[in-house]
């Protein structure tokens, strides 16, 4: 039995809706990217939605959108794959962390709210969040707080209701990463309808797949004309093909792709149910195994999207060690996440340390991705779990 780390659930009908559009003249901005935007407002109920070729890409255009100029401050999360911190840096924003809640992953708003307040009051204040030293774009210059950009950490949206009564009172722009969150829902409210802007993403581990691809839902008319400008090139409503009113980019999701999204997002309620019964397999099964943790749920969420099985072991355990013992048993794992302030530009550009963000650290050391897809059956399940209890075994002595 060979156990993949992830698989997309493809059918015959996914594989027939990329045919029939290679078979037609119509390869870029086609019926399908309108058909599956379309698509996604129904299911989301927002006004807006901007297919791109990636979620890093949506998450750069709602940068965009935010008006984040060069200086300007965005608070997020260090725990999370690091394109939510990248899309800051290609403006020449500054990222400033926020540690995460211990269970969750996701921001922690007590913490936040601290820093908001700070943040705006400036001086010594602010100094508290802000980096040890900043790169030279900004050194001497002017800084504004201008957006928060949470995520939504294995398809568990983050706390929402303190994030947007923030918003409010400091003027703030919201930018929900729901990359890893799509069918997820906070207190009965869908994952990226919650802030300003909502980005998903569709890469093959993702709950539905367009191989690549991403797609932005929002309810503002202006930032939803501005996105879609920037996604061609930078022409907007009126321009014509050699005409460019922005300074845009190609992230433009084909054709092939959006048919692929759209049949795959017609069955989004079975692939979420195969996948959450897979979920309750491993919670099953790892349930007499101690040394474990399986991912816990809040109150807040009232539907999960499982994305992946992230669970964390305890802190006696050398995560790295047991993860090369379970390799060499057949069973792939990889850690979840590496902080993101641990990375080394980052320590380059803004001189952060181990210690910054103690939670983030702490579960950046602990947290363990074990094979995961919608398409696994129970045997395969109980083989990992079996093979994770006796690698444990091994990784004590």
């Amino acid at each position: 039995m060979k156990i993949r780390m992830s698989s997309p659930d493809l059918t015959e009908t996914d594989r027939q809706a990329v045919e029939e559009v290679v078979n037609t003249p119509n390869l870029s901005m086609g019926p399908k990217i309108d058909a599956f935007e379309g698509a996604f407002c129904a299911l989301t109920g927002a006004k807006y939605a901007i297919g791109v070729n990636s979620g890093t890409a949506g998450l750069h255009l709602c940068i965009r959108a935010a008006n984040v100029n060069p200086g300007d401050i965005v608070i997020t999360s260090p725990f999370s794959f690091v394109s939510s911190t990248n899309v800051i840096l290609f403006e020449k924003g500054i990222p400033v962390f926020v540690d995460v809640d211990p269970v969750t992953g996701n921001i922690d708003t007590d913490l936040l709210t601290h820093a908001v307040e700070d943040l705006t009051m400036g001086g010594e204040h602010a100094s508290r969040w802000l980096p040890s030293h900043l790169p030279e774009f900004n050194q001497g210059g002017e800084m504004s707080l201008r957006a928060i950009l949470p995520v939504d950490v294995f398809g568990q949206p983050a706390d929402y209701d303190p994030i947007n009564a923030l918003a409010e009172q400091y003027d703030l722009k919201i930018i929900e990463d729901s990359c890893e969150a799509l069918g997820g829902e906070y207190k009965g409210r869908y994952a990226g309808t919650l802030g300003d802007y909502g980005v998903f993403a569709f890469y093959p581990n993702k709950q539905i797949t367009t191989g690549e691809g991403g797609m932005i839902i929002t309810d503002d008319d202006e930032a939803a004309d501005f996105m879609r400008a920037l996604r061609n090139q930078g022409r907007a409503p009126g321009d014509t093909w050699l005409q460019h009113t922005f300074l845009g980019y190609n992230y433009r999701l084909d054709e092939m792709s959006a048919a692929l999204g759209l049949s795959q997002l017609g069955r989004l309620d079975s692939l979420l149910g195969k996948r959450a019964r897979v979920a309750d397999w491993y919670a099953k099964h790892l349930d007499n195994i101690e040394e474990v943790t399986p991912p816990q749920l809040v109150e807040n969420t009232t539907k999960v999207s499982w994305f992946v099985y992230v669970i964390r072991v305890d802190e006696k355990i050398d995560r790295d060690n047991l993860a090369m013992i379970l390799e060499e048993k057949g069973v792939p794992v990889r850690p979840y996440f590496a902080p993101i302030h641990t990375q080394p530009y980052m320590v380059k550009m803004f001189g952060y340390q181990q210690g910054d963000f103690p939670v983030t650290e702490d579960l950046g050391n602990r947290s363990l991705a074990l094979p995961f897809s919608g398409r696994m059956s129970e045997e395969e399940v109980v083989t990992v779990c079996q093979q994770l209890a006796e690698a444990l075994v091994i990784a004590k002595k």
